[in-house]
Formats: C-alpha cells, sequence, structure tokens
C-alpha cells in the first residue's frame, strides 16, 4: 500500500484526479491502476518484472511502449505525469533512447542525457510576469517572493519532475525545482504540447534551468508569510 498523499496540496493538482483514482485501487498494483484509466495517448503501464534484465529503461518504453512500473511513490508519480503530459513525457523518452542509441550506455550520460533526467526527475514549468522572472534568474530571493509577491496572482508553477513530486509528499523548506527557463519571447505556456514542442536536444543540452525552492511560492507554504522565512541562505542561496 502507498503512504498517503494529501492531494490539497496545490502541487499536486494537475495529478488529483488521477492520483486519487489510482490510490484508491488499493488490492490492485500501480501498473493495473495506471493501466485501467489511461488514455489512450498514453503508453501501457507494465509490472517491473517486464523490463529485461541488461535493457535500458528508456530503450525498453521507447521500443515498446511500455513503462515498467513499481509499487512504490516514484513510480507512481512517475505514471500520473504520464497521464498529465504524456506528449512531453514521449519527447523525453524519445531523446533519451536517441542518445542511448548514439553513445550506448556509459559511466557518464553526458550533457543531453544529464539535463533530461534533471527535468523529468526535478524539472518545473513557471507560467509568470517578466519581474518574477528577472527576479529568479537573478536568485534575488527578496525581490521575487516580498516586494513582488502579489505579481504571483498572475503566476502558475507546475511541477513536473516525479522525484520532486514524492519529495513533496513529506514537503521540506530546503525542496528545489529545476525550472524550465523561458523561449526568447518569455511565452511559457504549460500545455503539454507546446511543452513538448519546446524540448530541443541543442537548447537542453546547455542545461537551461534555473533552481526554485518551491515552498517559497505564496500559497504554498503558511509559514512563508512571513518575510523572515526568507532569511535561510541555505535555501535561499545567492545566484554564484
Amino acid at each position: 500500500m502507498l503512504p498517503a498523499v494529501d492531494w490539497a496540496q496545490p502541487w499536486f493538482a494537475p495529478y488529483r484526479a488521477d492520483g486519487e483514482a489510482v490510490a484508491q485501487a488499493s488490492d490492485a498494483s500501480v501498473a493495473s491502476a495506471l493501466q485501467a484509466i489511461k488514455p489512450p495517448s498514453a503508453p501501457d503501464f507494465v509490472h517491473q518484472d517486464s523490463l529485461p534484465a541488461g535493457q535500458a529503461y528508456e530503450a525498453h518504453i521507447f521500443q515498446t511502449r511500455t513503462v515498467p512500473t513499481r509499487d512504490n511513490l516514484h513510480d507512481f508519480f512517475n505514471g500520473l505525469v504520464w497521464l498529465a503530459f504524456p506528449q512531453t513525457k514521449r519527447r523525453l523518452n524519445e531523446l533519451q533512447a536517441a542518445e542511448i542509441a548514439r553513445t550506448g550506455i556509459g559511466a557518464t550520460r553526458g550533457p543531453l542525457r544529464d539535463a533530461l533526467t534533471l527535468f523529468d526527475e526535478n524539472g518545473a514549468v513557471l507560467d509568470a510576469p517578466p519581474a518574477l522572472w528577472d527576479a529568479l534568474v537573478a536568485r534575488d530571493w527578496h525581490a521575487l517572493f516580498v516586494a513582488r509577491r502579489a505579481l504571483w496572482s498572475e503566476a502558475r508553477l507546475l511541477v513536473f519532475g516525479h522525484a520532486l513530486l514524492e519529495k513533496l509528499v513529506a514537503p521540506r523548506k530546503a525542496a528545489t525545482a529545476h525550472v524550465l527557463l523561458p523561449d526568447a519571447t518569455r511565452s511559457n505556456t504549460l500545455d503539454d504540447a507546446a511543452l513538448a514542442q519546446r524540448l530541443a536536444p541543442d537548447w537542453l543540452a546547455q542545461k537551461p534551468f534555473v533552481p526554485l525552492p518551491v515552498l517559497g511560492v505564496p500559497g504554498w507554504c503558511a509559514a512563508n508569510a512571513l518575510a523572515e522565512y526568507y532569511d535561510d541562505p541555505k535555501v535561499f542561496r545567492p545566484r554564484p
């Protein structure tokens, strides 16, 4: 049985309906519960035993259109992201599989596979006014969360990475997303198709991410209503 999840938390909002449905199927494996509700656009979910020994996980998904899934929170959230953002997850998988075919599996992943893994596990997408972006890139936390706090009413943060979602089941102040930078037009839609189209390999290999402690987002933690919350250099670190 999976640990209880507080679906009322704002970071789980895109996944709540499917997550509650899967979690309620207590007699089923995670794979079969995901499989029961998946749309045609998502791959099939199979038990982890379906992954042959020695086969690369990403290559297997690409070749079979099936996702080996364990009965744990990590794979549970991975499945939920596949359900919510199938085109983006498929794009990430296509790029991973192409890199594996090109270079094989070695001691290091290389810059593109590193970036793909980082976004898949800990990534987020922010749609926000330019003033918030400027403050975030500068890591000017006071401007981002205190002086320009009112602008967050115009912003939306999507937590995409399934490892980060798993961490946020028991949220800690230091939980940090790697936010995908906007394109040149600063258009940063959270739409699945548009996000998938943005994932160009040459751009991703540059690791176009900026760190964001997600519990600093207004409304995502009661304690951050006090400006002193952000006076913590271990979490809200200055830009190097």
